[in-house]
């Protein structure tokens, strides 16, 4: 990323000798004045005296402040800036104006910073979520193949005995095969959210749908996907994030906002794909979710791949999960 371009050294005066100039012209201007007005001194001063020396004096601190104020002015803007950065909204910049040497390098030098910065966390969080898909999937491996095959062969274990063993002691040998059962299904059920299968195996669309109906079906949530067909084709990391964050979204819906329904909604719109997650809840106020590690999550995974996220309150009541991804071309 290239920065502005360098102030320019020789356009302007250095903060130093502007600021020495005005307290110049200002310290001269008031002895001209003193020179050719009628005012005078006595060596008892009198109260009119008291007075036109009051007054010459305040105008003399005015005409310093207004000056001064016109050349700090850029470095209080700098300083409201720098307060508002936010590292989740990236690309803010201050905008160099004409403006003292000494400004313009600690504007120039704040924009250097910010892109460093900037480009860093971009690194290191692709570094991490990189880190932590390769581990849900390797859980996720685990959990099936050997959990899984473990508890598989528990259940089959369970049903000889169950054949074999007296009347007596059937019924409670059906209750831990019925047991054993839902436990692989839990498995297969914590393997498939740690890394989920359709979306490597069908896509994105049937992912989403996929995870609507057993969000659905084990939370009692109704969702409404409402996908549309003709989706431009995204990269793998992107569709990756579009899940995740739908993904986090419904789970939120489903553990805090005591919602009885939520709309799944993907499309495209002025050159960007658009997922909303909406639910008729609580809201984020009421939950408390507006600066929770979910919704800093969702945030971070947009940034590296250049989207925006919004979370915001609607009406009549509810909360929308908004993520817009500009299509690469």
């Amino acid at each position: 990323m290239e920065g502005p371009s360098p102030p320019r050294h020789h356009e302007v005066v250095s903060l130093f000798w502007r600021v020495f100039a005005i307290n110049a012209v200002v310290l001269v201007a008031a002895v001209v004045m003193l020179a050719v007005s009628p005012a005078t001194v006595s060596s008892q001063i009198h109260a009119s005296e008291v007075a036109v020396l009051g007054f010459g004096v305040a105008l003399v601190l005015a005409v310093n402040l207004v000056a001064l104020r016109r050349v700090f002015g850029p470095l209080e803007r700098l300083t409201a800036l720098m307060r508002r950065v936010d590292p989740l909204e990236p690309g803010r910049r201050i905008e160099l104006e004409r403006q003292a040497a000494e400004v313009a390098e600690l504007s120039q030098a704040f924009n250097e910073m910010l892109d460093r910065l900037e480009h860093e966390r971009r690194d290191s969080a692709r570094r991490a979520l990189d880190a932590q898909e390769r581990e849900r999937r390797r859980l996720a491996r685990e959990l099936h193949d050997e959990i899984g095959q473990t508890l598989t062969g528990v259940v089959l274990q369970l049903e000889t005995l169950e054949a074999r063993a007296p009347e007596d002691l059937r019924a409670e040998l059906r209750s831990l095969v019925a047991s054993a059962r839902a436990g692989i299904e839990e498995v297969r059920e914590l393997a498939r959210r740690l890394r989920p299968e359709a979306l490597d195996d069908f896509g994105l669309r049937s992912a989403l749908v996929s995870l609507g109906s057993e969000l659905s079906e084990h939370s009692g949530l109704r969702v409404s996907p409402r996908l549309e067909g003709d989706l431009p084709t995204l990269s793998a990391e992107d569709e990756l994030v579009v899940y995740r964050v739908a993904q986090e979204s419904l789970v939120n819906v489903v553990r805090h906002a005591r919602a009885t329904s939520a709309v799944l909604s993907l499309r495209t719109e002025n050159g960007s794909v658009v997922l909303r997650v909406r639910d008729d809840g609580r809201g984020i106020e009421a939950a408390g979710l507006r600066s929770g590690n979910g919704v800093r999550g969702m945030r971070e995974r947009a940034l590296l791949v250049g989207g925006d996220l919004r979370v915001a309150p609607v009406l009549p009541h509810g909360t929308e999960v908004q993520l817009r991804l500009p299509v690469k071309r």
